[in-house]
């Protein structure tokens, strides 16, 4: 199966649909008053929907186990026809597609296998998605390509050349793939009055947002919170808990940084922290839903 741990849990919808075609007013007409001679149609697709659903991981090779928290199946008659409605919920690392597609193929097909007694036409057509909600292609709406951006890596030792630099390439990496490509990246020392006095410069010069990688632990030079804290009009705590939270469930030790975000004037600062590892695990944790900031902050201005 594909590796889904980097993902986070968000609620996922999706409904499928199916349509059995009879072919005749009569096949309609014992659907409708409950007189198929196997039993009532709607009852055992419902049923064995319901089935379906849940035992999709055990059929479909690729698909994970997941909890599954709703699901809903609905029959509509339409001429010769019964459409055949799933919808399925879940809160959880990938979505239920497959699993409503599936619920409403097995329904299908127990309608099928009922039917073809008394309509040797009957016919499955049209399995399909019919709407998903959830995950990735939810969050691309938050893409913003027009933000201006610094990447600031803090290290004594990347500054002089003594060790190549992985946290903040990674992070220049990774805003690209979220079509942010107007990246200033620069490498300061770890030192309290450089952090504040880049930040001030990047204020001045009207970046939207401002990454810095490095300084976030509880050594002595740890200090990049410390000299941005001060500088932060409207603090927001929700980015560096999630940051952190995310880690947590991955390393015990990702509690132990002391990161903080939030606005400076109308620059928006993330402390990130110095490991490739970490800074893959942040990125992955607040983007591209942190983007939207930049929207409520458009709204508010118009």
């Amino acid at each position: 199966m594909v590796d889904i741990t980097h993902k986070s849990s968000t609620l996922r919808k999706a409904i499928a649909t199916a349509t059995v075609k009879t072919s005749s007013l009569e096949t309609i007409s014992a659907i409708e008053n409950r007189t198929v001679p196997k039993g009532d149609i709607f009852e055992f697709s419902r049923a064995s929907a319901l089935f379906a659903v849940k035992k999709t991981s055990d059929v479909i090779p690729d698909c994970h186990p997941l909890p599954v928290e709703f699901t809903s199946i609905t029959f509509k008659i339409e001429n010769l026809s019964v459409i055949i409605s799933v919808e399925v919920h879940t809160i959880y690392k990938t979505g239920v597609e497959v699993e409503a597609m599936h619920g409403a193929s097995v329904a299908a097909l127990v309608m099928y296998d009922m039917l073809k007694p008394i309509d040797k036409n009957v016919e499955i057509q049209n399995i399909r998605l019919l709407e998903k909600q959830g995950g990735k292609s939810d969050s691309n709406k938050f893409i913003n390509s027009n933000l201006k951006t610094a990447v600031i890596v803090c290290s004594d030792s990347a500054f002089k050349g003594e060790k190549e630099d992985t946290s903040g390439k990674t992070i220049c990496n990774l805003l690209e793939k979220y079509q942010i490509n107007d990246i200033d990246y620069q490498i300061i020392h770890d030192d309290f009055n450089t952090i504040q006095s880049s930040l001030i410069g990047c204020k001045e010069k009207n970046f939207d947002l401002v990454i810095f990688t490095g300084g976030t632990g509880l050594s002595s030079r740890d200090v990049t919170p410390d000299a941005v804290l001060p500088l932060i009009d409207r603090n927001i705590p929700g980015i560096m808990e999630t940051a952190r939270s995310y880690g947590q469930q991955r390393i015990k030790t990702a509690m132990l940084s002391r990161g903080v975000a939030g606005f400076s004037g109308k620059t928006l600062v993330l402390t990130l922290p110095g490991s490739k590892k970490a800074v893959e695990e942040s990125m992955e944790a607040l983007f591209p839903q942190l983007l939207h900031v930049f929207q409520l902050n458009e709204n508010q201005i118009h």
